[in-house]
């Protein structure tokens, strides 16, 4: 399971012009998951998420995380995370799992999140999504599980 997360000062999730999530200072996060993926590899990647540092300590280095500033969590589905694009100009998706077992897994993330953060919104599934951000740092992490 990929995850590129992103320390933000705010991030938002529109469908047709919909709110779906909104969070202000926390982790936007661009979940892929691939076919060998499965519950283990979600629980794993949601621990590494709420317990990433991050964020500035009182000293101004990334010595916090998620869980220890409070911030917001928002969970974006993107299966183009899981492309291979080693080769040719056009990438391949035989490596993403099938989008039935996919919705489930980032469903199953999800439900995960709610109950050891709290502080969690989401994009939909399958959805064309608009995803806005304000990247703080510019911070950007590639988290594997």
């Amino acid at each position: 399971m990929i995850g590129l997360l992103q320390r933000v000062s705010s991030a938002s999730v529109r469908v047709d012009g919909e709110l779906t999530g909104a969070i202000d200072r926390g982790l936007l996060v661009l979940i892929g998951i691939e076919k060998p993926d499965d519950e283990a590899a979600a629980e794993r990647l949601l621990s590494r998420l709420l317990g990433y540092r991050v964020f500035a300590d009182d000293a101004g280095r990334m010595n916090r995380s998620l869980a220890d500033v409070g911030g917001g969590l928002l969970l974006v589905p993107q299966f183009t995370l899981a492309a291979d694009t080693r080769s040719g100009l056009r990438p391949s998706f035989s490596a993403a799992a099938p989008p039935d077992r996919a919705k489930a897994l980032f469903t199953h993330l999800l439900g995960l999140a709610v109950a050891r953060h709290g502080a969690v919104a989401s994009g939909r599934f399958g959805a064309d999504m608009q995803v806005s951000l304000t990247n703080d740092g510019p911070v950007t992490f590639w988290l594997t599980s």
